[in-house]
């Protein structure tokens, strides 16, 4: 009777624990923007982003070149070429509490690592970040989480 009795009290507990962490996902809208002061131009795509983009960038032109939609599970790594295959961006969940997302960002150039951050996501909201350089502009990455 004890046996089955503690064995119960592990199966809830494994159970409680696998439920929680399966529903510990972040969906996250990733783009990936060229900026420049090459020409001008505003891609159509970005219209949620202009006043932002505007505020905190001064370049002429911003042009979208990605535009993924990422589910995000607890400590999974999810990386997408960001630029030509030469610029990766890993992205990782790595909390979620009282409606926050904790989130490290990781972009690696050629093989070299040329940020590595972490990030609160709030759900709604987008978070701009100014990224390398990339022919005679920037890359910017806008993030979206939706949880």
């Amino acid at each position: 009777m004890k046996r089955t009795f503690f064995l119960l009290i592990l199966i809830a507990l494994f159970s409680s624990l696998f439920l929680s962490s399966a529903y510990a996902q972040v969906q996250v809208r990733l783009r990936v923007i060229r900026a420049s002061n090459v020409g001008q131009g505003f891609d159509p795509s970005l219209t949620d982003v202009h006043n932002e983009l505007g505020s905190l960038f001064s370049f002429t032109s911003y042009h979208l070149l990605r535009d993924e939609n990422l589910n995000l599970m607890p400590n999974q790594t999810v990386s997408i070429s960001a630029h030509e295959g030469r610029i990766i961006l890993e992205t990782t969940l790595l909390g979620l509490n009282r409606g926050v997302a904790d989130v490290r960002i990781r972009v690696v150039r050629e093989g070299r690592e040329i940020l590595n951050t972490q990030v609160r996501l709030s759900p709604g909201r987008t978070l701009l970040i100014g990224g390398p350089r990339a022919r005679q502009g920037i890359i910017i990455y806008a993030i979206h989480a939706r949880f």
